[in-house]
Formats: structure tokens, sequence, C-alpha cells
């Protein structure tokens, strides 16, 4: 009989939980109604926003070096990694020194999504390497695109861009506007002095 294939295989290899606070991954399932997203500010080797859509009991997962933006007209590089459990979206804390991913993560935003290409399964999507979403957040609402780039050659790149709907804003930028939590209200320095 073959064995099934971990999905969350590579992000539990890159962990010591004894270690981390980070979850270890046993659930794959939400008590939303509609998928997840979180989108984590961390600053581990240099800041970024990591972008985490649920898809198929996992959470695929993006770091995001600037961001996300409300302009239409901007295109940010996105990085996929590792998959990460679905209870991750819930994690704020700081992962200790010496751990894999060193630094504070914050849940900058989070909510549900609908999936905009009706006629695919996000799975499908994420496959076909085009992913469009309409965002209910708390900060950030309305479409957005990943669309894997190769850039480089690397099938890991993708590009998340905002989709030129009435939530569009060239003007507004949360990144620098809204920088705290969105679960606790807390600051990065918050996280840290506390630790979790």
């Amino acid at each position: 009989m073959m064995r099934k294939k971990d999905p969350l295989r590579q992000y539990k290899e890159k962990r010591t939980f004894s270690k981390t606070p980070e979850p270890e991954g046993k659930k794959t399932t939400t008590t939303s109604k509609k998928p997840i997203f979180v989108i984590q500010k961390h600053d581990a080797t240099s800041l970024h926003y990591d972008v985490r859509l649920e898809i198929d009991g996992v959470l695929k997962s993006w770091a995001v070096p600037k961001g996300p933006s409300m302009d239409p007209d901007v295109k940010h590089l996105a990085i996929e990694t590792e998959d990460h459990p679905i209870e991750y979206a819930e994690f704020e804390g700081v992962i200790p020194q010496g751990q894999y991913g060193a630094g504070p993560v914050m849940i900058w935003d989070f909510g549900t999504y609908t999936n905009l290409r009706d006629d695919m399964t996000m799975a499908k999507s994420y496959a076909d390497g085009k992913i469009e979403v309409w965002l209910d957040g708390q900060k950030l609402q309305g479409g957005f695109v990943l669309i894997q780039t190769k850039l480089g050659g690397n099938k890991k790149n993708w590009l998340l861009k905002k989709i030129d709907d009435t939530a569009a804003d060239a003007r507004r930028n949360p990144v620098s506007t809204e920088p705290n939590s969105a679960k606790t209200g807390r600051s990065m320095k918050q996280i840290i002095n506390v630790g979790g």
C-alpha cells in the first residue's frame, strides 16, 4: 500500500518543535465556512510579509518582501515557500534565535477569501500558476492575483498584484499606514517584548 505524501514534510523538517512555539500541524480544516487567508509580517533575515491561502488542508505560502499593494499598477515579487499548517494562521509570537525563520511574527491581516476563477478549483488554479481571489480581510479587501512568472528560471517566483476593482486605491498604502497586528493591535516591538 502506497503511503500518502505529507504536504507538511518540508515545514516539519525545518523546525524543532521542542524549541519553537510554532504549531506542529495536526489540523487540516478550519471552522470557517469559507477558506481562510492570513498575511503575517515576519522580521527574520529581512522584514517581509508571508501571504498564506488555505488550499486543500494547508496554507500555501509566499514571502512578499514589499508586502501587498492596493495599487493595481504595482506588481510585487512573491517567492513561494513551503506549505504551512492551518494552525499557523493563529500564530503570532517570536521564533527563537537559532531556529529556522528566527524573529517576530505578526498577524498583519486575516480573513476569508473567495476563488474568482469559478471555472476551476483553487488547487487547479495553483497548478495552473494563476490564482485570483477576493479577500475579505481586516485591512485588505478586493481582488488580488498571484501569477507564477518563473523569473530567472525559478518556478518559486510569482508576482502579487491588486486587481483593478472598486477596492483598488493607489493612494492607500496599508503596509506603512497600518503597521500593527490585525489580531491583537500589537506592534512588532510589543510582540518581541512579550515574546508571544
